[in-house]
């Protein structure tokens, strides 16, 4: 997959306390990305700042999660390993995945915990992946999105999730596979699971492009994050950013003010 195919940035908005979407169009060095989310969460819990998805890829390398174990990392010098605060052990990011950085305060959604809102991630995934007649599946005894392969009389991993929380705002997300190079996932064991592998849309037959993807993905966030039940959204074009000229959306619930 191509970065540059990607859509130029996206700022979706509801009336009150809106979500603003970001979608980058480059590979995000991974430092980078969590000096961005480190920011943006001091922001969401001042007020300062709306809530953010963020939509990109990275470079090729692994993460290691709070939970990772070191006998897990098989090659340690393929790609840059990053320490992480989020949940998890290790994960790899490469161009071709999806990397969803969701910036959400739970203060702002009622009855919704930390376990709750990772279920809440599953189900947005699982929705998107209906979007392409794909059944994603959760485990109980396993986080994140999963394939069953009747071809391979197996189950396959084609999303992880590995969240953290500060002062209620929720950051890090979820990783879909598009199209990565799922040779890239050997050098280390996924998540800590040795019994099942990854798979990706293209590995499923379907060559999904990024904005399609993406596309799916906004559709259906309101349908698991929707904070008033009945909203009736729409999506007008309100400008566009003065820095890139990217069209700037906002969707709006009801009529216009």
């Amino acid at each position: 997959m191509d970065p540059a195919s990607a859509s130029p940035h996206i700022v979706v908005m509801r009336e009150t306390a809106g979500v603003e979407w970001r979608i980058e169009d480059r590979l995000v060095p991974y430092p980078e990305a969590l000096a961005a989310m480190d920011a943006r969460v001091a922001a969401i819990h001042a007020g300062t700042a709306p809530e953010q998805v963020w939509l990109l890829q990275h470079p090729p390398l692994y993460t290691a999660g709070t939970s990772a174990r070191r006998s897990d990392l098989l090659v340690p010098d393929r790609f840059p390993v990053y320490p992480t605060g989020r949940g998890g052990q290790y994960t790899y990011h490469g161009p071709g995945q999806r990397v969803i950085y969701a910036m959400l305060d739970l203060r702002r959604r009622r009855g919704i915990g930390v376990h709750r809102y990772v279920h809440a991630l599953e189900e947005w995934v699982i929705r998107a992946l209906a979007r392409f007649n794909v059944r994603g599946e959760r485990r109980a005894d396993r986080i994140g999105v999963w394939v069953v392969r009747p071809d391979k009389a197996t189950e396959e991993k084609i999303a992880a999730i590995g969240v953290r929380v500060r002062h209620w705002v929720a950051f890090h997300g979820v990783a879909v596979n598009i199209d990565p190079d799922l040779s890239h996932f050997s050098g280390i064991v996924p998540c800590g699971i040795a019994d099942h592998g990854v798979t990706s849309l293209l590995d499923l037959g379907l060559p999904v492009s990024m904005p399609d993807f993406d596309t799916a993905l906004r559709a259906t966030f309101d349908e698991v994050f929707a904070e008033t039940a009945g909203d009736t959204l729409r999506q007008v074009e309100t400008g566009r950013q003065p820095e890139t000229g990217a069209r700037v959306w906002t969707r709006r619930t009801g009529v216009d003010t």
